[in-house]
C-alpha cells in the first residue's frame, strides 16, 4: 500500500510539471507569451511554468499576436480550408474570422492604432505577398502600397512600416546569399518610395522589429541566425546573441524584451540588460500525437512493389515498411516488428525465396534479405553503406545483386562476401541495370560527357566493359532476349515536331514527339532477327519443347566485334515509349500520350514476322513488371494492383485480376517513427547538398 501511494505521488508530481513541447510562433505582451504548441495556441507568463492551451481545434492555429491593450490575440488558422486571420480574447474564448482570402493570410502585427496586418497574395497580380491591415472595430481593409511586402511591423506612431521582400520562400539553406534572400526595408506614409535597409549584406535579414529608434532582426552575418539591431536608415549595426548551433528562426518585441524561436525551445532576451535565458515552459497534455495509430491506407504511401519470378505474390514497400501480398489467395504477410526501421525498395530473389531490401538500421542503408515468407531472421548482407543506394536487381543464379548510388555508380553486388564492385566509369547518370539469362553479364544505361544516353554491357568474369550503341543518340531500358540471342533497347531515332514552324509570335523550337522506336541487336553476326519476314533462306523447325530445352541449357556468348552495326529497328511506328521487357513470346512496353492530361498505356508486340503489331493490353496504368518467368504482368492503375497473363491481347475485365489489399493496416509508433524521420532527414540534407564538405559545417 505504501510502494502504490508513493508511485501515486510521483506520477502527479510529474503531470503537474508538465511536458515539454516543440514552440513556434511566440508573442509577447507585457509578462504574457503566446505561442503555438502541438498545433494550438498556449499562454505562459514570461517567467516559464505550465502553460495555459487556449485552441482545441483539429485544425492548426500560427502567427499570433496580441492586440496593444493586450485584451485581443489575432492570429491565422484553417479552420475551414484556406489559412485565414481570426481574433480571440487574449483570455480564451470563441474565435472570429476576419477574412476570406482563399490564399494563406498570415498574421504579421497590429498597427498601434489597434489594426490587424497581415500577408496574403490575395490582392497582388503576381504571386507575391502584400500587406494588408483589416479595422476589426468598423471591418474596413486596406492594401498596403507596397510591392512583395511580409513581416510587416511598426513604429510607435504607425506611420512607418518596417517590412520584407522576398517573402520567406521556406528555404532555410545554411549561410544563403543571392537573389531570393530577404533584405529589410522600410516605407513611410506619404513618402515617394521605400528604401531597403540591409544594403550591406547579401545573406537573409528578416523579422524586423522597431524599438525606441532602433529595428531589431534576425541574420546570420556571423555564420548562425542571432539578434541584431541597426538605427532607422539602417546604420549602426549592434550584435546581441551569439548562438552558435541552431538559428533563431521567429521573434517578437514588446516593452524592451524579445522573444524568439530557437530550436524546439523559447527564448527571452531583455534589451535594456542585453541578458537572454531560455525559458522553462511545460505543457499540461493528454500527449495525443505519441499515441499508437493505425495507418489505414498504406497504399498512399507505397513507394515500390514487386513482383516474385512466379508472379504468385507481390511484395510492397510502404511507409518504409515491407509486406508481401497474394495474388490470388494466401496469407498476407508483414514485416513491421521494427517500427523505428526504414525499409527501401523491397525485391524478390531470383527463385522467390529471400526479399531483399535496403535497411537503415546501422544508421545507413544497407542491403538485407528477408525470408520472404515471414519465418526466420534478418540478416545483413553489406556494411559499407556511406551514400543513399538505390533498388537492387538480383542476377537469375542468385550469385549477385546490381544496384546504383545517389553518385550515379552502378555497382554489382556479391551476395555471399557482402562486397560491391564498381563497374560505371563516369560518375554521369546510370540506371536500368539487366542481367543477361545465364547471369555473366550485365547491361546498364550510361551518359557520356556529351549528355547522350548509351548502353554499355559489363562482362563479369573479365571485368571489361563495352559499348552496346554509340553516343550519338540516347539508347535506354536495355533488356535481353531469353534465348540470349539479342539485346532489345528503345532509342530517340525518331525526328517528329508538332511546331510546324520555327517562326511566330512566340517563336518556339521544336517539340519533338514520339522520339522513342524499338531496336534489336544480335548478339552474333548472322543471327537472323525474328520479326524479318520468312523467305527460302529461312525455316524455323525447333518445337516448343526444344526451345524451352536450349532455353534451359542456355550460356549466353557475344561476339563484339561491330556489334554497334549490327543495329536492328524493329517495325513498329515511333512513340512515347519508356519501360521495355521481354518475355520469351513479347515484347512489352509503356507508351504516353502527347498533351497535358497524357495518360500512360501499357503495350506488347509479339516477337516473331507473323503479325508485327503494337497492341495496347492495358489503358491508363501508373507503371508495370514483368514475373521472373516472364508468364505474368503487375499492373498497377492509381493504388490498385492487378495480376494478368503476359499476352498481347486486351485486358476486358481487369478487375478481375486485382490484388486484394483490403484490411491491410500497420500500428504507428509515432516517437520511434519520429527518431528515424529525423536522421533520415539529416541523411538526405548530407547526401544531397551540392556541396560534399557541407561548406565546412
Amino acid at each position: 500500500m505504501l510502494l502504490r501511494s508513493l508511485l501515486f505521488l510521483v506520477s502527479a508530481t510529474l503531470a503537474a510539471q508538465g511536458f515539454n513541447g516543440y514552440y513556434r510562433y511566440p508573442d509577447i505582451h507585457g509578462d504574457k507569451i503566446v505561442f503555438t504548441a502541438e498545433g494550438d495556441l498556449w499562454l505562459v507568463s514570461t517567467g516559464g511554468g505550465l502553460a495555459q492551451r487556449l485552441t482545441s481545434h483539429p485544425e492548426e492555429e500560427t502567427h499570433a499576436v496580441f492586440s496593444p491593450d493586450a485584451a485581443t490575440i489575432a492570429f491565422s488558422a484553417s479552420y475551414e480550408g484556406p489559412t485565414e486571420v481570426y481574433t480571440m480574447p487574449a483570455t480564451g474564448g470563441l474565435p472570429t474570422r476576419w477574412t476570406y482570402e482563399g490564399d494563406p493570410s498570415l498574421v504579421n502585427a497590429w498597427t498601434p492604432d489597434g489594426k490587424v496586418a497581415y500577408q496574403t497574395r490575395a490582392y497582388s497580380r503576381v504571386p507575391d505577398y502584400q500587406v494588408v491591415t483589416i479595422d476589426p472595430a468598423k471591418k474596413v481593409k486596406e492594401v498596403v502600397p507596397l510591392s512583395q511586402a511580409s513581416e510587416a511591423s511598426y513604429d510607435a506612431t504607425g506611420e512607418t512600416v518596417y517590412f520584407v521582400r522576398p517573402s520567406y520562400h521556406r528555404n532555410v539553406t545554411k549561410r544563403y546569399k543571392g537573389g531570393t534572400a530577404r533584405q529589410i526595408w522600410k516605407y513611410t506614409r506619404g513618402t515617394p518610395e521605400a528604401i531597403r535597409l540591409t544594403r550591406d549584406y547579401d545573406g537573409g535579414s528578416h523579422h524586423p522589429m522597431w524599438h525606441n529608434n532602433r529595428v531589431y532582426f534576425i541574420t546570420d552575418r556571423d555564420g548562425t541566425m542571432n539578434l541584431w539591431s541597426m538605427d532607422e536608415n539602417g546604420n549602426d549595426l549592434k550584435q546581441h546573441t551569439q548562438h552558435v548551433e541552431f538559428d533563431v528562426r521567429y521573434a517578437r518585441l514588446s516593452g524592451g524584451k524579445i522573444v524568439y524561436q530557437r530550436g524546439a525551445d523559447l527564448w527571452l532576451y531583455d534589451i535594456p540588460s542585453g541578458a537572454n535565458e531560455k525559458l522553462d515552459i511545460r505543457l499540461t497534455s493528454d500527449l495525443d500525437q505519441l499515441r499508437e495509430k493505425w495507418e489505414e491506407n498504406p497504399a498512399q504511401y507505397l513507394t515500390n512493389a514487386s513482383l516474385d519470378p512466379e508472379g504468385e505474390n507481390i511484395v510492397l514497400t510502404a511507409r518504409g515498411r515491407v509486406f508481401v501480398a497474394p495474388a490470388k489467395s494466401g496469407r498476407f504477410i508483414d514485416f513491421t516488428d521494427k517500427s523505428g526501421v526504414r525499409y527501401r525498395d523491397a525485391v524478390f530473389s531470383h527463385d522467390g525465396k529471400q526479399l531483399y531490401a535496403l535497411s537503415d538500421e546501422s544508421g545507413e542503408f544497407e542491403f538485407v534479405s528477408l525470408p520472404a515468407n515471414g519465418i526466420g531472421e534478418e540478416k545483413p548482407i553489406t556494411r559499407d553503406g556511406e551514400v543513399l543506394r538505390f533498388e537492387g536487381v538480383p542476377s537469375p543464379d542468385g550469385k549477385g545483386l546490381a544496384y546504383k548510388d545517389l553518385m550515379e555508380r552502378m555497382y554489382i553486388l556479391d551476395l555471399k562476401t557482402g562486397r560491391s564492385t564498381k563497374i560505371s566509369t563516369l560518375d554521369n547518370y546510370v540506371g536500368n541495370p539487366a542481367w543477361s539469362p545465364d547471369g555473366k553479364w550485365l547491361a546498364f544505361e550510361e551518359t557520356a560527357d556529351n549528355l547522350m544516353t548509351r548502353i554499355v554491357l559489363y562482362e563479369l568474369s573479365t571485368g571489361k566493359r563495352h559499348f552496346l550503341t554509340t553516343d550519338r543518340a540516347n539508347s535506354v531500358s536495355p533488356q535481353w532476349g531469353r534465348d540470349g540471342k539479342f539485346i532489345y533497347f528503345l532509342s530517340d531515332r525518331s525526328f517528329t515536331s508538332l511546331v510546324g514552324s520555327p517562326w511566330g509570335p512566340r517563336q518556339p523550337e521544336p517539340y519533338f514527339d514520339a522520339r522513342f522506336k524499338i531496336y534489336h541487336i544480335p548478339l552474333q553476326k548472322g543471327v537472323r532477327s525474328p520479326f524479318r519476314a520468312a523467305d527460302e533462306l529461312f525455316e524455323d523447325t525447333d518445337t516448343e519443347k526444344e526451345k524451352e530445352k536450349k532455353a534451359e541449357e542456355l550460356a549466353v556468348a557475344i561476339d563484339l566485334e561491330g556489334i554497334q552495326e549490327r543495329l536492328a529497328e524493329i517495325p513498329v511506328p515511333a512513340g512515347n515509349y519508356r519501360n521495355l521487357s521481354v518475355s520469351e513470346k513479347s515484347l512489352y512496353l509503356t507508351e504516353r500520350e502527347t498533351g497535358l492530361e497524357a495518360k500512360i498505356h501499357l503495350k506488347g508486340v509479339q516477337i516473331g514476322n507473323a503479325e508485327v503489331e503494337l497492341k495496347t493490353i492495358v489503358e491508363n496504368i501508373r507503371s508495370y513488371a514483368l514475373s521472373g518467368n516472364g508468364k505474368k504482368l503487375l499492373v498497377r492503375r492509381q493504388n490498385n494492383f492487378y495480376v494478368i497473363d503476359a499476352g498481347t491481347s486486351e485486358v476486358k475485365d481487369l478487375g478481375k485480376q486485382q490484388i486484394s489489399l483490403k484490411g491491410w493496416k500497420f500500428p504507428i509508433i509515432p516517437r520511434e517513427e519520429w527518431r528515424q524521420l529525423y536522421t533520415d532527414a539529416w541523411r538526405m540534407e548530407r547526401d544531397y547538398f551540392y556541396d560534399k564538405n557541407m561548406h565546412g559545417v
